[in-house]
């Protein structure tokens, strides 16, 4: 059953902030912009319906089915976790700043330094470019590493990216969980 929120609650939901799914030696640390309203509001990553972030970890081989934000903790069993570059919430990434983004991308390498996730997939390159001062990045595998974990860059799963379809980052993200993971021996 789905709640309904008001939007005075939304509005509330502003400049909050939202735990961490994360745990010691994940093998990917998949990281947000920053939370939106309603990720604030229910304390629910990549919680607005529209987003295709949840879609895209089952469809890419990432989770055995397809998780609800609610299940959101089930990822630690599944070697994934969930941070954001920035940590208040806002109506949209627009909101942001660039020294948010920098401080950020501090914060973050300070977060895998402590947690050792083998990888740390930022999905956003915008976000990605800012908060890590690589402003010709691309999408994909990273020269650049925090220590010994791998940076990659995915595409924002928002449904406002309509640059990419379901099927398109559905690709981006198998690309990732080949490389954590190897080839998908059930894949035809």
């Amino acid at each position: 059953m789905t709640a309904r929120h008001t939007p005075e609650d939304l509005a509330a939901a502003n400049g909050r902030t939202l735990a961490d799914v994360i745990a010691p030696d994940l093998d990917v640390l998949f990281c947000g912009i920053n939370p939106g309203l309603l990720s604030a509001l229910t304390g629910h990553h990549f919680a607005r319906p529209g987003n295709r972030f949840w879609p895209a970890l089952h469809r890419s081989g990432f989770t055995p089915r397809q998780l609800a934000p609610a299940e959101q903790e089930q990822l630690i069993g599944l070697g994934l976790g969930i941070t954001n570059v920035v940590a208040r919430a806002t109506a949209g990434a627009a909101e942001l700043r660039p020294e948010e983004y920098r401080t950020g991308g501090e914060v973050l390498r300070a977060k895998v330094a402590e947690f050792r996730p083998r990888w740390l997939a930022v999905v956003g390159i915008g976000a990605y470019r800012v908060a890590f001062d690589a402003p010709k990045a691309v999408m994909g595998r990273q020269e650049q590493t925090v220590g010994a974990t791998g940076l990659w860059v995915l595409p924002n799963p928002s449904g406002l990216n309509a640059h990419y379809t379901p099927d398109s980052l559905a690709e981006a993200f198998a690309e990732l969980r080949v490389a954590v993971r190897g080839p998908d021996p059930t894949a035809a």
